[in-house]
């Protein structure tokens, strides 16, 4: 895949910046993840039985949520090579999420570690959690029309594929009930999967199952958050695509991380601080797609990313 920089932009914090960033995002410690807690309900269901195996989708809902609310939601999918992981990897996102107000949700699916299954029952899995939180939107209290997918690393390949791929569904499910959510929160995503797994674990329909390869008119706006030094999922091919989401007229930000590697975004890591910054940013790019209202509870300075040339990669 050929450079592309006049799309990529720079997560660059400034010996002025960095003050207010530290003091504003003070309030993003753990204590802070505790508060968010506190401030909203847990409930975990079951989406979809497949023979003895049930998967579970765990939800966070705002304190006093009623079912007659129509909010906002969004599904999270944990990464793991699709061979293992779990969902609590994106239980502080759900939790803060659901204190500023959406229905948050993390999604178990089907890995190879646990259930000895290969990445297109993945994908299936998450066109199915989709579905099934817009056919209850009505009994859960949210919008069906405001429905966002996230994830990250191989979860955000599922989330990708919900909006970009076909044929990938279960046959169970009902194909009238759109998978497709309404944005795109990815973190290091895999986008193309020749570079990962390859043609062999998904059945020879590698660019099928590729986001890179699926980019059209018409997709979901998206935020991208990628490390440069990302040794599993290539920096280039997050940059790649969004050249060819921006030439296909598709909204796409690719915000990235000098110096960091994969999974620099998960809570505990480097002290909090990507954590932190890519939670404001995620804040702020749902809220300019209504899915939120009002300012983060946190302030990390004037902007979390400076939309300029990062330069040669």
């Amino acid at each position: 895949m050929k450079p592309v920089h006049n799309v990529i932009f720079a997560f660059r914090l400034t010996a002025a910046v960095l003050p207010a960033v530290l003091a504003g995002c003070a309030a993003l410690t753990p204590p802070f993840i505790a508060a968010a807690e506190r401030g909203t309900v847990y409930r975990s269901v079951v989406y979809k039985k497949v023979g003895e195996d049930e998967l579970r989708l765990h939800l966070f809902f705002p304190a006093g949520h009623r079912p007659s609310d129509r909010r906002p939601a969004i599904v999270f999918f944990h990464g793991g090579g699709w061979y293992g992981g779990t969902p609590e990897q994106f239980f502080p996102h759900c939790r803060y999420l659901a204190y500023r107000g959406m229905v948050a949700a993390s999604a178990e699916y089907r890995v190879e570690g646990r259930h000895g299954t290969a990445p297109p029952a993945a994908m299936a899995d998450g066109n199915s959690a989709i579905r099934w939180l817009r056919s209850r939107a009505g009994e859960l209290g949210i919008d069906p029309e405001k429905l966002a997918a996230g994830g990250g690393s191989a979860g955000g390949h599922l989330a990708a594929t919900a909006a970009m791929s076909s044929g990938f569904d279960d046959p169970g499910d009902d194909l009238e009930v759109s998978a497709v959510p309404q944005a795109l929160v990815l973190f290091n995503p895999a986008l193309d999967v020749n570079l990962l797994e390859g043609p062999k674990a998904f059945g020879g329909r590698a660019e099928e199952a590729s986001p890179i390869y699926r980019v059209r008119p018409g997709l979901p706006p998206t935020i991208i958050f990628q490390g440069t030094e990302d040794r599993t999922v290539p920096y280039q091919a997050a940059a790649y695509f969004t050249n060819l989401m921006k030439k296909a007229g598709n909204e796409c930000i690719l915000v990235t991380f000098r110096g960091l590697g994969h999974g620099f975004f998960n809570y505990g890591e480097k002290g909090n601080r990507p954590f932190r910054q890519t939670l404001w940013a995620t804040d702020r790019f749902l809220a300019e797609h209504g899915f939120l209202e009002g300012e983060p509870p946190f302030t990390p300075g004037p902007a979390p990313f400076d939309r300029e040339p990062a330069g040669e990669q």
